[in-house]
């Protein structure tokens, strides 16, 4: 995900305006090259003086990092952080300064440049904070606003999304296998059904219970397997998963507050 957002960094300031670190000095110095942007050896060194820090890695990993970040990040500089669960409150506590904050979800299609980015505006942070991070993160796809009390359904949805997803192409082809057909033709109907049904439910802006419809003729074979799958639950399981993730992520902000 951090190496997604350092692409859309480098498409929006460019490569000469982009400093990175990271805590495996040698994979990211690879990355850095490979950007064409500065390795820098510190988290220190690379935001001395810039404008804007995202902040890429792990939940746990936050607190510590943001804590050395008090007094060498100028005051102004926004802090974009794409740690799930992490709420931005968190983070303007260890700045320990009056840093603008803006917290983002982002979702793993954002390294093909097609995901979806929910951002959240702290306390000190403006719509002209909102709008430079918009810009910023405009390479991975979809970026749009929502109030930081639903950042962890966001969570639940668009974040832990695309395994459901994969989870749901995976059972598909592995129907067609069931059916008789090769492994790899079935992962192939599979992969571009799912792909080619989102595009059309994305493209046409029409509710996708309507969708659904125009596929379901009457007593016919689409019917039959939609009703399979609502007395098997399945609706309800997916509304379930959704649940689950926003409390884990719930969970993740209340661990380090």
């Amino acid at each position: 995900m951090g190496e997604a957002i350092l692409s859309s960094l480098v498409g929006a300031v460019g490569a000469d305006r982009v400093r990175i670190s990271d805590g495996r000095a040698e994979y990211g110095a690879a990355v850095a090259q490979r950007h064409g942007v500065r390795w820098c050896a510190t988290n220190a060194e690379a935001v001395d003086g810039v404008g804007a820090v995202v902040i890429a890695v792990k939940p746990k990993d936050v607190g510590g990092l943001v804590g050395g970040l008090a007094g060498v990040l100028a005051d102004e500089a926004l802090v974009v952080s794409v740690a799930a669960g992490i709420p931005t409150a968190f983070l303007e506590s260890r700045l320990g300064a009056a840093n603008p904050v803006v917290r983002v979800m982002p979702n793993t299609p954002a390294t093909i440049g097609q995901g979806v980015s929910a951002l959240s505006a702290g306390s000190h942070a403006t719509a002209e904070h909102l709008e430079r991070t918009e810009a910023l993160l405009a390479g991975t796809g979809t970026v749009l606003r929502v109030d930081e009390a639903y950042q962890d359904v966001v969570t639940g949805i668009s974040g832990s999304g695309p395994a459901y997803v994969f989870y749901l192409i995976d059972a598909l082809a592995e129907a067609g296998v069931v059916g008789g057909l090769s492994r790899e033709v079935a992962l192939d109907l599979a992969r571009a059904t799912v792909a080619g049904s989102g595009a059309m439910a994305l493209a046409s802006g029409e509710h996708p219970a309507i969708l659904r419809e125009r596929v379901s003729s009457p007593a016919g074979t689409t019917v039959a397997g939609v009703r399979e799958l609502d007395e098997r639950g399945v609706r309800a399981a997916v509304i379930a998963a959704v649940d689950a993730a926003r409390a884990r992520s719930v969970e993740l902000g209340r661990d380090l507050t």
